[in-house]
């Protein structure tokens, strides 16, 4: 883990911790072996990777790395704080990037978590993903809008709002908390 132009503390070190035990706390000795460094910056950032406060549109809080980036993930320290101070959101972005490490676990980030799903229940799950995402486009659901621009984000945005509000998904997403919780709780 290195911090980029702060220096690390050991709350940042748990709380990224936290984020990647989340998702695979019921998978005894689960590795993220798609991951080398998490990369901290002090703030959101732009496409382009900028932090600085005087550039715009730094609405970034994580990803996961690709190109010369593959094998690391990088976090907005803001919004790892933020995942862990805010308890009606649904979302927790260090959480998110680490669902997205697990659904490319199978070397593909698809929104198909095919480490987690047994074959059987893929098309169940793709036919429940994208009734959501359409409800979703429509306004007609609380899931966040990030949610239904592709099955990919689906998956971690789902995700987020299974561990962030497991009792109102349930409530309100019967079958996709049922869905979610054969891939994370088995």
């Amino acid at each position: 883990m290195e911090a980029v132009y702060f220096e690390l503390e050991e709350l940042d070190r748990l709380l990224v911790a936290a984020s990647a035990v989340i998702p695979v706390f019921r998978f005894p000795n689960w590795n993220y072996t798609n991951l080398t460094t998490v990369l901290i910056y002090p703030d959101y950032f732009d496409e382009d990777l900028q932090f600085n406060t005087k550039v715009e549109g730094r609405t970034i809080g994580g990803l996961v790395g690709t190109g010369r980036f593959e094998n690391q993930m990088i976090l907005s320290r803001k919004a790892l704080y933020h995942g862990f101070s805010n308890k009606t959101d649904k979302g927790n972005t260090a959480v998110h990037e680490f669902i997205h490490l697990l659904d490319k676990s199978d070397g593909v980030i698809d929104g198909i978590p095919a480490a987690l799903l047994d074959k059987q229940y893929v098309i169940p799950y793709l036919k429940l993903v994208h009734k959501k995402m359409e409800a979703i486009n429509n306004d007609a659901l609380d899931i966040r809008n990030y949610g239904g621009t592709s099955q990919i984000e689906f998956l971690a945005v789902a995700g987020e709002y299974f561990f962030e509000r497991p009792k109102l998904l349930k409530r309100k997403h019967p079958e996709l908390y049922e869905m979610l919780e054969s891939c994370f709780v088995r």
